[in-house]
């Protein structure tokens, strides 16, 4: 990938591809957001806003990265993602905080790119893993995950720390 994020990548056909957001996206891949979280049947939790996602994206010390999915120029899904560390492998990874293709455009393999490109950046960096959480109720994406080799990490157990519980364990 150029360092424009020019690179179009995936099944393509016409202008679908897969490239790195830009500022001008942001107000689109915000309403993806908003749909991501719909979807996952918790729209009242979903706060972000184009500018918070500006100055994560695009602020002075960014820590968070992101690609669009496009077809006929329309921006039609997005993987946000950070880096983690592995103190075990001793190398980054990607974290994908979130992978989202709007319905009319799913099966078109923009998915597919989407995750090959975040591939590729643990690869071409050569770090040694790219991973992500799905609700265990998302039976479709869990298929397409295992289609692709991923596998489940069942034997952890994920645990958050948030409003007055992440406040008490700050102030004791």
């Amino acid at each position: 990938m150029d360092n424009a994020g020019n690179n179009h990548t995936g099944n393509n056909t016409g202008n679908d591809g897969v490239r790195r957001v830009t500022e001008a996206d942001l107000p689109a891949v915000v309403r993806l957001v908003h749909e991501l979280a719909e979807y996952e049947k918790a729209p009242e939790q979903c706060e972000l806003t184009t500018e918070q996602l500006r100055r994560a994206l695009f602020g002075p010390s960014p820590a968070l990265y992101g690609h669009v999915a496009e077809s006929e120029g329309r921006v039609v899904g997005f993987a946000l993602w950070f880096l983690n560390f592995s103190t075990w492998r001793g190398t980054h990874g990607i974290y994908l905080e979130d992978l989202y293709v709007a319905p009319a455009y799913r099966r078109h393999g923009l998915g597919r790119a989407l995750l090959a490109e975040l591939a590729r950046e643990c690869v071409e960096h050569g770090y040694a893993r790219l991973e992500w959480w799905v609700l265990n109720w998302n039976e479709q994406a869990i298929g397409f995950y295992e289609s692709l080799g991923a596998i489940p990490m069942d034997e952890w157990t994920v645990f958050r720390l948030t409003e007055e519980a992440l406040d008490r364990t700050a102030h004791g």
